[in-house]
């Protein structure tokens, strides 16, 4: 019974040697990686330096070790204006990325506007605005326009007061009827037929809409004696 508890501990042990020995393994592997990984390194940045020493000794550059020293005294000094630095750049790009799909809707909804606009016609119209322009500008003088600002207050006025219903209805009739007219085979009126045609309605009604409109005008001219 001795002798079995005896080999159960030693097989312990043994299981517990197997575990030391398997981790001491692991870890001179380990440390072998860590050194293959520090043998590489050094070879590569040797082979960086000795790059670097040749570049700038064909291009003449001399480096001062003590500026190297300061700038890196520097780097090391402004790490807390770096870190801001790039804080502010972290949250520009967030933003960046935030604003970007709003940014496209808009230029998407600019672009189907301006694609609206040409349909209907718009860029055509304001193209041909400019001889319009260039017309009025060869058909009249600085003089003109200056005289025109100073008048510009009794043309409105008068282009409001032309574009009441009443006066609107009036010019329509107007053009119809002279539209209407054939301008090339107007009748002649002798003296008898024209006293004749005086009597009509609708000359009586003419006669009548001259003479009250020539009233009016005549209220606010003033005619010397």
């Amino acid at each position: 019974m001795e002798d079995k508890n005896i080999q159960i501990q030693i097989d312990a042990l043994d299981k517990k040697l197997d575990l030391i020995l398997g981790y001491v393994h692991q870890q001179k592997l380990q440390a072998n990686m860590v050194e293959d990984l520090v043998g590489d390194l050094s070879i590569i940045g040797k082979d960086a330096y000795d790059s670097t020493v040749l570049e700038l000794d064909k291009r003449q550059v001399e480096l001062d070790p003590s500026e190297l020293t300061g700038l890196a005294v520097s780097f090391l000094r402004n790490i807390g204006n770096i870190k801001t630095v790039m804080d502010t750049l972290e949250m520009a790009v967030d933003l960046g990325k935030e604003v970007g799909p709003i940014a496209n809707e808009v230029i998407l909804d600019f672009t189907k506007q301006m694609h609206s606009l040409e349909q209907k016609g718009y860029f055509d119209f304001i193209r041909e605005i400019g001889p319009v322009i260039d017309n009025v500008v060869k058909g009249f003088s600085p003089q003109d326009i200056k005289e025109l600002s100073n008048s510009i207050v009794s043309i409105l006025s008068i282009v409001k007061e032309m574009t009441q219903p009443e006066v609107l209805s009036t010019m329509q009739n107007a053009i119809k009827a002279f539209n209407s007219m054939e301008t090339e085979s107007v009748p002649s009126y002798s003296v008898w037929k024209l006293m004749r045609e005086m009597n009509s309605p609708e000359m009586k009604k003419a006669l009548g809409y001259g003479i009250t409109f020539m009233k009016n005008v005549s209220k606010d001219v003033h005619i010397e004696k």
